[in-house]
């Protein structure tokens, strides 16, 4: 019986959980980089990445609202490389920052690129669940305003108009 998507939505989440709880070994010269079949395998787990340079790189795009958030994500990813010893190569600017990873000593992909792309999104993941919590906190459901719902059931007050219409007003010097 096939899975439904829910359910290899599911084991995707456990497998790439399963990754970001991985350290990465260290990977020495001479191990083959991964095939291109196992490759895409791993990367399957990780859908917003994708592999690239003939499966030999993955790769991802990330969104933010402006520079400053993209260049605290990139200090955070750069921190979380620095512990795992694997150092992606990041490029970034004005609302965006992309991520690609490649095992540099054989060329290819090795299974610790797909633990810290794994260990990248949580730390997105941990970054939008703090964002929600600071907003819940900040705008409560109770707020009338912050859930977008009308304050009271009179129609806004037009502005007093001051002068007829299409007439200038004098001003006394």
């Amino acid at each position: 019986m096939a899975n439904t998507t829910h359910e290899r939505t599911h084991e995707g989440r456990a497998f790439a959980d399963a990754l970001a709880g991985k350290t990465c070994a260290p990977c020495k010269g001479g191990v083959a980089p991964l095939a291109p079949e196992a490759a895409a395998a791993l990367a399957r787990q990780l859908p917003d990445w994708e592999l690239a340079d003939r499966a030999r790189v993955i790769a991802r795009r990330f969104s933010f609202r402006n520079f400053g958030e993209a260049l605290r994500f990139v200090a955070r990813v750069g921190e979380l490389a620095q512990a795992e010893g694997h150092h992606p190569d990041i490029r970034f600017g004005w609302g965006y920052a992309r991520v690609s990873l490649q095992t540099k000593k054989i060329k290819g992909l090795h299974e610790n690129d797909f633990i810290v792309a794994a260990k990248i999104d949580r730390l997105l993941a941990s970054r939008e669940d703090a964002l929600d919590a600071a907003l819940a906190m900040t705008f409560p459901a109770s707020d009338p305003i912050a859930v977008g719902r009308p304050t009271s059931t009179e129609p806004p007050a037009r502005p007093a108009r001051k002068g007829k219409p299409g007439r200038r007003t004098k001003i006394a010097t």
